[in-house]
Parts: C-alpha cells; structure tokens; sequence
C-alpha cells in the first residue's frame, strides 16, 4: 500500500502485478444456482442475477470476450484483461461443460487472469484441479470469488443465504491448497446487521487465507424477494453515514496486505427500489475516504488481535 492511499485498492494491485491498467471483461454462462433450484435465491437476489452489464448467455464464452474486450482495446487502449465469470454460481455446472468454458477463455489471446463466481457449497477438489491444470496449462492466473455477504449466522438464515459460516472456511481452506486468489464479497449493511457484525467481519476474513474483499453497499432489486420487505416497510436499512462508518471500521481491521476491490456497489436505476441512498458513486466514495481521515484510518491501522495479540500485554509489565 503506498503512503497516500487509505487501503490497497484493487487498481493499484493490478497495476502493481501486471505493469498496467487490466480491465475485467464478464461473461454470462447458461448457469443457474442451486439455492434458486428449490426457491427463490437469497433474498438480495434479482431473477436475473448480478451480470447487469454481461451479454446474452446464449453467445459463446469466446463472443463474449472478444466484442467486449475489443471495444475497451479501442476505448482505453488496453492490452490485458481478466475474464470474469460473474452472473450465478459458475462452478453449479457438470464438470465437463466447466471446463470446456474454463478453456475456452483462456484460448482468447491477452487474457491473463480468470476469475469465477460462486458459492462456498458449490467449491470441490475436481473444479479446482480444472483451474490448476488451466492454469498451468495457459500460464494464467486464477482467482475465486466467494459470496459470503455477512459472519452473523442469523442474518445468513434470514436472507436464505443457503449455506453457514461451516461451509465457506471448508472453501477458502480447500481453495488455498491450490494457491489461488481468494476474493470474498461482503455486504455491511444488511437488515438486522450492525456495526459489530462489520468489525467481525474483518476479523474473521483476516484470520484466514483470504486475498481480497468485494464490499457491497446493499441495493434491492425490484424483482428481489427483500423487494417486498421493503415496500411493505418490514425491514430497516441504515443511514448513509452508519455504512461509511462502518466500512471504515472494518477497513481499519482488516489485514494490511488484502486487497479491496470496491467499497460500494452499482446498479442502474431502473432495476433498483433503493441503490446507495440516491446518492453518486463518486460522492460516496469521498464521502467514505474524508471519514477515514478524520478518524485517522488507514487499512489495517487495528490490525492488532491476532497471532497470540493477548501475550504482548505480559512484555509491557
């Protein structure tokens, strides 16, 4: 992290492990996710998943990069992509069809990472030795994001997350073992969370090999079954404020060398009953980094509970 910044954000890493700018391209599967297998899905979830911005999974993984990839080539001048398995849960496939999709990214030239999208209960040894044998195969990277949302095993139930706090450490523990980049993706402003919940939340993502953090500021989708809570005022969201305050708070927990690759989500309006108070993407991000400085925050400036922190208190006596 270098002295001006607050943490270490996402752009700077890439930059720092690639020697330039790298964009995400997304890719859409014909996927869907087995906590919508017998239901509804989370209950932050829009029938449509999360790839606003990702083409018809109709089209082929190849397609998709190459039109996306050549329209930022012509607009940013860029020359190396991540390409991004987004929408759903990417790994809920037969593993023959993974893998045939997995290859298929990687033949697409100027691809230097891959990155998959899923769920802590959908992570087994046979997918991961597909992305080892990619890996080594194409000379690529590998990165796994993990939505985990929340550590209050309570809010996990309320929202039909699916899966406990149980089955994402048997992921991250399963996934280390191959050495690839472990994202995790966390939302601090769920209904019934609080502030501690945050706090914990760092802790507990830094007590284990995790690589980096998504945070989300949570939006509602119109077609999302939290929508009906919403409208019929049945659940509270917090204030503005209270989510600044508590993503400095866990940012000034979480490990030095993590990765954060946003603070706040984006959703175009006209899927959203509420998405970041009304308030710009931009704003809220000066907004967030002027708290830190008032409080004096910078990543990881807490990071002192760990690795027997209890001992130090005997060399002070």
């Amino acid at each position: 992290m270098e002295e001006k910044n607050l943490y270490n954000s996402f752009s700077d890493y890439l930059k720092n492990k690639y020697g330039e700018k790298v964009y995400k391209l997304p890719v859409n599967l014909p996927v869907g996710c087995p906590n919508r297998d017998d239901g509804f899905g989370c209950a932050f979830c829009d029938g449509a998943g999360t790839g606003f911005e990702a083409m018809d999974s109709e089209i082929s993984v190849k397609d998709q990069l190459l039109e996306t990839k050549n329209k930022i080539e012509k607009k940013y001048k860029a020359h190396k992509f991540i390409a991004y398995f987004q929408n759903y849960t990417n790994t809920y496939l037969p593993l023959e069809k993974f893998e045939f999709y997995i290859r298929e990214a990687a033949e697409v030239s100027d691809i230097v990472e891959i990155s998959v999208s899923t769920r802590p209960d959908c992570i087994r040894r046979d997918y991961l030795e597909v992305l080892q044998n990619v890996k080594q195969e194409f000379n690529i990277e590998m990165t796994i994001e993990l939505g985990l949302q929340t550590v209050n095993y309570h809010t996990l139930k309320e929202i039909n997350r699916g899966h406990g706090l149980g089955e994402f450490i048997q992921a991250v523990l399963l996934i280390a073992e191959y050495g690839f980049t472990v994202c995790t993706h966390m939302i601090l402003n769920l209904p019934g969370d609080t502030i501690e919940d945050a706090r914990e939340g760092a802790r507990f993502l830094s007590a284990l090999p995790v690589h980096m953090v998504k945070l989300h500021s949570l939006y509602i989708p119109i077609n999302s079954l939290l929508y009906q809570q919403y409208r019929n005022d049945k659940i509270a969201l917090c204030e503005k404020e209270e989510y600044i305050r508590r993503a400095a708070e866990f940012i000034s927990l979480l490990r030095p060398d993590m990765v954060v690759e946003r603070i706040f989500s984006r959703i175009p309006e006209e899927y959203a009953a509420f998405s970041n108070w009304g308030t710009s993407w931009w704003k809220l991000n000066d907004q967030f980094e002027e708290y830190m400085r008032s409080m004096e925050y910078r990543q990881g400036c807490r990071f002192d509970y760990l690795y027997g922190a209890a001992l130090n208190k005997l060399e002070v006596k």
